[in-house]
């Protein structure tokens, strides 16, 4: 959905994907050289924005005001400047330094970014509210800076973008009957993909690094990966393989952890590693070939006995989409999980008493919710009137 996409690389480089469509490996002095070349694509994705909705939410990444980084900053700066926009500050202090956290980075703003600031969210607060009163006044009075709104910590287990947010989630485990390990590969991707689980109050979700912790686990997710071939060998390092090439295990494998358990994964072209063949888990008979067009559907499909909404997205190409064999669910399907029936199917085989729920009822209530939690403690009628 990015314009423009930094994927995990080699050590001094990054895959680029603009507009969905990869153009190879750049190293981070040919990406930062070449950074002017990419501006015109942002812009693009902007006015196109622009032209169908009233508002645009340009959430920014990392911090705004790397000093040596500030003319090559796409995702803060740029877009600030060129499209002349608010700017909403958002403070978290869980992590603690909040008040030099919104000094420094409001004073470190080019002036007429400044100009642009109307205020303030503090994030993640937890305890007494009233103990943040001092700290409001200060953030006004002080610092010149309006606060929006202090909003208490409240889970919210939708949405997740990366690891450290996965991390975050909350679960209530006094009603589980199913413990169900993913394993935290080092390029793990599609977070999304474990929200059902996250939600679910009959299954107990760990992410593992271990072996000493999948004998716990009635079920192991092997998920989707940035750097299959990479991740592939951080598994055969930490002991995994034994587990994941027998039968014992109950294994769902899901896109590049599907591709692990091939025989062969082929990369002719050097879609994403340099090594042209590695030998995989072996559990599915024949190869899986990286090809140079990535693979993007998105529609209903039949696996594993159900009908399930999902959606692919990955290099590699094989005979089939989906392999069922004792103890193994593969597919290269993403979204899996969010299928009542397919949970169902699965989890009651390993408890009779598991009952399940509807997902998608849980996720609009979720996100209504916390949109309603945000709606009182942020004031959207100032933002709505600086706009």
């Amino acid at each position: 959905m990015n314009p423009i996409l930094l994927k995990s690389g080699s050590k001094n480089s990054a895959h680029l994907i603009i507009n969905g469509k990869s153009v190879g490996n750049k190293d981070v002095y040919a990406y930062y050289r070449d950074i002017d070349t990419l501006k015109p694509i942002v812009k693009e994705a902007f006015l196109k924005l622009k032209e169908e909705y009233a508002v645009i939410v340009a959430e920014g990444a990392g911090s705004p005001v790397e000093l040596n980084l500030m003319d090559k900053d796409l995702s803060n700066i740029f877009v600030a400047e060129a499209f002349h926009t608010k700017i909403i500050l958002v403070a978290d202090i869980e992590r603690g330094g909040v008040f030099a956290s919104i000094y420094g980075v409001y004073k470190l703003l080019p002036k007429k970014l400044r100009e642009n600031v109307i205020g303030v969210i503090v994030n993640k607060f937890r305890g007494d509210m009233t103990l943040f009163d001092e700290g409001i006044v200060i953030i006004e009075k002080k610092f010149g800076i309006k606060v929006l709104g202090v909003v208490p910590y409240k889970p919210f287990n939708l949405g997740f973008e990366d690891s450290q947010s996965m991390m975050s989630y909350v679960q209530d485990n006094s009603r589980a009957k199913i413990k169900v390990g993913v394993i935290k590969l080092p390029h793990i991707s599609n977070f999304t993909d474990f929200e059902p689980l996250v939600a679910d109050k009959e299954i107990e979700l760990s992410f593992i690094s271990n072996t000493s912790d999948i004998h716990i686990c009635q079920v192991v997710v092997l998920p989707g990966s940035k750097r299959v071939v990479d991740d592939l060998a951080w598994l055969r390092e930490r002991g995994f393989e034994e587990i994941l090439s027998s039968k014992k295990q109950k294994v769902v494998a899901i896109c590049g952890g599907y591709e692990m358990m091939f025989e062969r994964i082929l990369d002719p072209d050097a879609v994403e590693s340099e090594f042209k063949e590695v030998f995989g888990f072996g559990r599915i008979k024949g190869e899986v070939v990286f090809a140079k067009e990535k693979t993007l559907k998105k529609g209903c499909y039949h696996l594993f006995g159900s009908m399930i909404d999902g959606y692919e997205i990955h290099n590699g190409v094989a005979k089939k989409r989906v392999v069922k064999k004792k103890n193994l669910y593969a597919t290269f399907v993403h979204g899996i999980f969010e299928s009542d029936e397919f949970r169902y199917r699965l989890f009651c085989k390993i408890d009779k008493n598991y009952v399940g729920y509807n997902f998608k009822e849980y996720k609009e209530k979720a996100i209504k919710e916390f949109a309603e939690h945000i709606n009182k403690y942020v004031n959207m009628d100032f933002i709505e009137k600086m706009l």
